[in-house]
């Protein structure tokens, strides 16, 4: 239809086949505009009624290439209707025009023009040109014969015009299902998404049937009209084995097959296999009349079938609709096969993380408490991560840390920092900022991280009490501290660069103390518990600090339980969250 590189009459994300085995098929001359009136599509029955080839006309203006009077005169554009048409955006037609045709002759014409928009705004339009059998002093002489033969035309139009229009409908439809199945790696909600498109827009009822290991069949979706259902019985859950002699159209679809449409007639056939006879049942309960079966996936790789049912003898499927379901079938099998992996590997890289975050140690009355939440997307996983553990002189150590990223990478430098520091404090009594800065050169030279945040903290004191928190934040938001008479109070000393950043000759990250009484609670976190889209990170520290306030006397497992369950719907981060509580005396 156009040279390679010429895609601006595609009607949304069709394939090029469908296109020309609609349009080159249609004995009517159609031509598509741009919103300037210059050609940019015809089809070979518009080649044989302007006399001239396409690649003669791509680019010319339609109106002064051939469109003329009765007398031949060529019509001034403020006069020309389907000019006027296409400014407005509206359908026209014309009846009594004349057509200029490449070899110099001049031929009656009747036109019709229908607007091609999206999302309101116009691409151009569509005419169709028909050559009259006589001009209209002809047509009054032959009265009747003319008025049959343009009842005739009007027939074809119409039919023409609805054709495009279903055409259109249904590439609209592929878009729109192409959009919604990207926005998630989630099955349920694919299938979801996919059955509120297809019913009632295409069918009065879909169904997916998925396979599930190498012979079990498994139906997870029905979907019918509102407030309707099929009989009493809940059709989904597992299915009766298929086998691999049965002829059964739902069969042959698992089993590798092509797509296939059935009618009333094909329905009626008895059933070969137990899944035929439920699936059979199935469609005697909804009352099909014609129906389309199609594997999801290619025919390399099955992963289930879509089932498509119409109700209305009137209104059966055609090959048309055969060609959109197929299309549908192999991206829905994409998306789940997609989501299948992204299932795999996330709970591999759960696995990961829960081997990375090690067991929290239980120092005398002191009690701690830990969770880590994933990123709701990516891998699963990510450089969040916390630490506890005892030191050589017995003090209690903590660390909350968050390295750059949310995927593998991320969670490997985050063990690499992880080793790395347990190491430089584990029998040194320097001040926390210095340890830090050593961890600063260390992973520039050590690990691949390019930069990080942290809180290294120790709890000092007996047993008993006394405590005094000794802490230094490399670029990390504050700690929480929680006391027993109501207040809560950011510890916003002790802070410094994060890491790898770069600081300038012979600077350092300061330390800082702070008493910690007795019944109080710490709080270390990563940003993901106070960042949500579209708020600031004064908003999300106000909102931790009255959320942990009214969760202050709740045990300190069930205080984390709710602070993270409160704190984060809308977040796109994973969350790192570290609790400390002291005895009372």
């Amino acid at each position: 239809m156009r040279p390679d590189g010429e895609r601006e009459w595609r009607l949304s994300a069709a394939e090029p086949g469908l296109w020309q085995h609609v349009v080159d098929q249609l004995g009517t001359a159609v031509v598509v505009l741009d919103p300037a009136g210059l050609i940019v599509a015809v089809n070979p029955a518009a080649e044989r009624l302007l006399g001239r080839a396409a690649a003669v006309m791509y680019g010319q203006d339609l109106h002064d290439l051939c469109h003329r009077d009765p007398g031949g005169t060529r019509i001034p554009r403020e006069r020309c209707p389907l000019l006027q048409a296409l400014a407005e955006g509206r359908s026209a037609r014309g009846d009594d025009d004349r057509c200029l045709r490449g070899d110099g002759r001049l031929i009656p014409i009747s036109w019709s023009a229908t607007p091609l928009t999206d999302d309101g705004v116009s691409q151009g339009m569509v005419v169709l040109v028909v050559e009259t059998a006589a001009d209209r002093r002809a047509r009054r002489e032959r009265a009747e014969r003319a008025e049959r033969a343009e009842q005739a035309r009007r027939v074809e139009r119409a039919a023409h015009t609805s054709a495009l229009e279903s055409l259109t409908e249904r590439l609209t439809l592929l878009a729109e299902i192409t959009d919604v199945l990207g926005q998630t790696l989630e099955v349920d909600e694919a299938l979801a998404r996919l059955s509120r498109l297809l019913v009632p827009r295409l069918a009065d009822w879909a169904v997916v049937d998925l396979r599930v290991g190498s012979h079990q069949v498994h139906r997870v979706a029905v979907t019918g009209p509102e407030g309707r259902d099929a009989g009493q019985e809940d059709w989904r859950g597992p299915l009766p084995s298929a086998g691999d002699a049965a002829h059964s159209p739902l069969v042959q679809v698992l089993n590798g097959g092509g797509p296939v449409l059935q009618d009333r007639a094909d329905m009626d056939a008895p059933p070969d296999s137990p899944l035929a006879a439920v699936h059979s049942a199935f469609l005697g309960a909804t009352g099909a009349a014609s129906v389309i079966t199609v594997p999801l996936g290619s025919r390399r790789q099955v992963t289930g079938a879509l089932t498509l049912v119409r109700t209305d003898p009137a209104r059966p499927f055609g090959t048309g609709d055969v060609d959109v379901v197929s299309d549908i079938g192999r991206r829905v099998g994409l998306v789940i096969d997609n989501a299948r992996r992204f299932g795999r590997q996330r709970a591999v890289a759960e696995a990961m993380q829960r081997n990375l975050l090690p067991p929290l140690p239980q120092p005398g009355r002191i009690q701690l408490a830990a969770r880590y939440q994933p990123a709701p997307a990516g891998s699963q996983v990510g450089g969040d991560w916390y630490d506890a553990f005892t030191l050589r002189d017995g003090t209690l150590a903590l660390v909350i840390g968050d390295v750059e990223g949310h995927d593998l990478t991320a969670a490997a430098g985050m063990a690499q920092l992880h080793g790395i520091l347990r190491s430089l404090v584990w029998d040194h009594t320097e001040p926390t900022g210095a340890v830090v800065d050593r961890l600063d050169n260390a992973m520039h030279a050590i690990t691949t991280v390019p930069t990080a945040t942290l809180v290294l903290a120790r709890v000092e004191g007996p047993d008993t009490g006394p405590w005094t928190l000794r802490w230094t934040s490399a670029g990390h938001p504050p700690p929480l501290l929680l006391t027993p008479d109501g207040n809560a109070q950011y510890l916003e000393a002790g802070q410094g660069l994060l890491l790898g950043a770069d600081l300038s000759a012979g600077g350092h990250r300061p330390s800082a103390a702070h008493a910690l009484p007795p019944g109080s609670t710490l709080l270390l976190y990563t940003d993901g518990l106070i960042e949500v889209p579209g708020s600031d990170l004064d908003t999300g520290l106000g909102r931790l600090r009255r959320h942990a306030l009214a969760l202050a006397h709740e045990p300190l497992d069930t205080l984390c339980d709710r602070l993270s369950s409160r704190m984060t719907p809308g977040s796109t981060d994973d969350i790192a969250l570290l609790a400390l509580r002291l005895p009372m005396p």
